[in-house]
């Protein structure tokens, strides 16, 4: 905007600033509001909550490779198979000139089927077949084009149903279904969200043009030229940082209004660690390998204490233009590092939507990934813990006492750095029952660590892994 010579007081995307644009009237109304945007080239479902004058955005979904040009698309391979099936096999779209020809036709017929029941489409001279020229002459009707655009249409349907989903809520208790871009013009289209949705959908606005009366309506609200309405957007993927054992932790969930602030404690993953690595992540798989990294600094100067003492407070902050800002706090010493990142998501509606897929299909493979890291973790807690006890204790446990513990002790140490599943479960289990046993027979003993203490992640015990 500013290379342009703008002066850029918000930004605002489409399907808010679409809501903004049907929703003046409605504002002191409370509605839940479904925006179907079907465009040129992609296709958003965002249901949002009116009510008191905010706009909040509950939950987005949609398809990035379905839109008008996809439509048009359809009519180019119906227009050059007939031809191909009367010329002899001659495909037309393999000659530039014939091919933009058919792109024009195909586009031109589409728009003229949204208001009439056929279109003509005639190309004279199309091409030349054995020195002869050749006219492509077709009728289209609605009927045949809604055939060919079947498949395409009802894909529209499944984001929508996603998003109702995402956002706790039924087809039936959404109020208003309001329709943007040129493609809402089809008359199926209309159709299929009347009977998915059931009611008929709200036409009011050119669906051309509400995008920008929404912006030019919220450059309004900054000027204070319009009064109470306020927007809340959402974010689309989840925020977080990496932590021990390469988990990725989350501080803000996908679809999470903002702005919004969300802080947690962590520590140190070792003895006298003297810095920690901050690891921004961005996506929904629970492994930070699996997700988009899209900032890292590091937090130095750390006082040095025992393992689990130092309290890190991490900050995530997202303004209502989506810019996130992370920080990391050293309770003790008061030092203090941050990092800015000006585009919070950084990717595309496609980028955004692969993810989302990936993370799906994955979701059984990343669960028990998930479960052996958080052994893993458990167990190195465990011995921890075990040993500090130990160490503390150690003149008012019996030798044999301490003999029995040693030994699953040590063993399950050895588990854990060669990470071996089986044994970690085995000597969990043994190390668990002998230290219970030990807690019982030390009259007036301290409280030591309880069977399953949690690991690295959860807040305070420990922290981001110093990679």
């Amino acid at each position: 905007g500013k290379i342009a010579g703008l002066d850029v007081k918000r930004i605002i995307n489409e399907p808010t600033a679409a809501a903004l644009a049907y929703g003046l009237d409605k504002k002191n109304k409370n509605m839940k509001v479904a925006v179907y945007d079907l465009g040129g080239g992609t296709f958003d479902i965002s249901i949002l909550e009116l009510g008191d004058g905010v706009f909040e955005v509950k939950s987005t979904n949609g398809d990035t490779h379905l839109g008008g040009d996809d439509f048009d698309q359809v009519i180019i391979d119906w227009l050059a198979g007939e031809f191909a099936a009367e010329n002899g096999g001659i495909d037309l779209k393999k000659d530039p000139m014939a091919l933009q020809r058919l792109k024009e036709a195909a586009e031109k017929a589409k728009i003229e089927l949204s208001n009439q029941t056929a279109a003509e489409i005639n190309l004279p001279y199309i091409m030349p077949v054995d020195g002869i020229p050749k006219h492509l002459v077709k009728t289209l009707t609605r009927a045949k084009f809604e055939q060919l655009c079947d498949t395409l249409f009802q894909r529209s349907i499944e984001p929508c149903r996603k998003a109702l989903a995402d956002a706790h809520l039924s087809a039936s208790e959404i109020d208003e279904v309001l329709l943007v871009g040129g493609s809402t013009r089809i008359p199926k289209i209309q159709e299929l969200v009347k009977n998915f949705f059931g009611k008929e959908p709200n036409k009011s606005v050119n669906p051309d043009e509400v995008v920008a009366i929404g912006a030019s309506i919220q450059g309004g609200v900054l000027s204070g030229d319009v009064k109470d309405v306020l927007l809340l957007d959402v974010t689309p993927l989840s925020l977080g940082i990496e932590t021990l054992g390469g988990v990725m932790t989350r501080l803000i969930e996908s679809n999470t209004t903002i702005p919004i602030h969300k802080d947690q404690i962590f520590s140190t993953a070792a003895d006298n660690q003297p810095s920690v690595e901050i690891r921004v992540l961005q996506g929904e798989r629970p492994m930070a390998k699996d997700n988009k990294q899209i900032g890292v600094f590091h937090l130095d100067g750390i006082a040095p204490a025992p393992r689990g003492i130092p309290q890190i407070e991490v900050s995530f902050d997202i303004d209502t233009n989506g810019i996130l800002s992370v920080s990391a706090k050293d309770k003790a010493t008061g030092k203090e590092q941050k990092i800015r990142i000006e585009a919070s998501s950084g990717l595309s509606e496609a980028e955004i939507q692969r993810m989302r897929d990936e993370a799906k299909a994955n979701e059984a493979a990343d669960k028990a990934e998930k479960e052996r890291v958080d052994k893993i973790n458990n167990a190195d807690a465990l011995t921890f813990q075990c040993e500090k006890f130990l160490r503390e204790n150690g003149d008012k446990v019996p030798a044999d006492k301490k003999s029995a513990v040693e030994t699953p002790l040590n063993a399950l140490k050895e588990a854990v750095k060669n990470q071996n599943v089986a044994d970690i479960d085995r000597y969990t289990e043994e190390l668990n029952r002998v230290m219970g046993e030990l807690y019982q027979s030390m009259s007036g003993a301290q409280a030591g660590p309880q069977p399953g203490p949690q690991p690295g992640p959860q807040p305070g015990p420990e922290a981001p892994d110093e990679q």
